[in-house]
């Protein structure tokens, strides 16, 4: 029995290097495998996948194909490369895609239901700057612990309608129009409290000065008076 460890791209495997090479020696068919492997991977196109090739005999030929971090599957289903680390906001999941992912990864994930699974999924997209239904995920986490959810996900329901996902569209736009607004505030109110800063330290020299003129004005006054006596 050998082992063949590589990392491909969902759907995209050929028989080129590095897998080719590899396979040849040991008499196998690589075009029969490259199709056996796209066809287990393709569920992950776009995103990088651990494949083991377990080859007993030329006829007997095992595929293993290990599962993606939860991270680059809910960036595949928002269409975005990498997450943010800041405020900002760069997709907005749909539940029904919380399940998609819970339902790849149920192996993986340790939990006893889908429910579960999908609080894990969601709190993932708490550090992501993903929202989970048009709202911050820490707050649909509580709402699917409250029962709001339990319906779909109990259906497993993975698809979505053109009309959610517009919706959802319309939920980012608006979320990422608050943030600029907030932002723009912030920048306003530190730009207000640096002019402050700037107007008080000019203003400092000229009572200093002020105060260094009144003694000289008490001083001509005994010198008037003094040539009067």
């Amino acid at each position: 029995m050998s082992k063949i460890n590589i990392l491909i791209e969902g759907g995209k495997a050929t028989a080129g290097p590095p897998l080719g090479p590899a396979l040849g020696p040991m008499g196998v068919n690589a075009g029969e495998v490259v199709a056996k492997i796209n066809e287990k991977t393709k569920e992950f196109e776009g995103i990088t996948v651990p494949v083991t090739i377990i080859v007993h005999s030329k006829k007997n030929i095992e595929i293993e194909v290990g599962k993606p971090p939860t991270s680059q599957l809910i960036l595949k289903e928002i269409k975005q490369k990498k997450g943010s680390s800041d405020i900002n906001k760069i997709g907005n999941l749909a539940i029904e895609q919380a399940i998609k992912i819970a339902k790849q990864k149920t192996d993986q994930l340790r939990v006893h239901d889908m429910k579960n699974a999908v609080l894990q999924i969601v709190g993932t997209c708490q550090s992501m700057g993903i929202l989970v239904e048009g709202d911050e995920a820490k707050k649909v986490i509580q709402r699917i612990k409250n029962g709001e959810f339990d319906k779909v996900i109990k259906e497993e329901k993975t698809e979505i309608s053109e009309e959610k996902q517009d919706e959802l569209k319309e939920d980012l736009e608006e979320a990422k129009e608050e943030i600029a607004e907030e932002l723009a505030e912030k920048e306003a109110e530190k730009a207000a409290a640096e002019a402050e800063k700037v107007e008080a330290a000019g203003e400092a020299p000229k009572e200093e000065e002020t105060k260094e003129e009144e003694p000289k004005e008490e001083v001509k006054e005994e010198v008037k008076e003094e040539a009067k006596e």
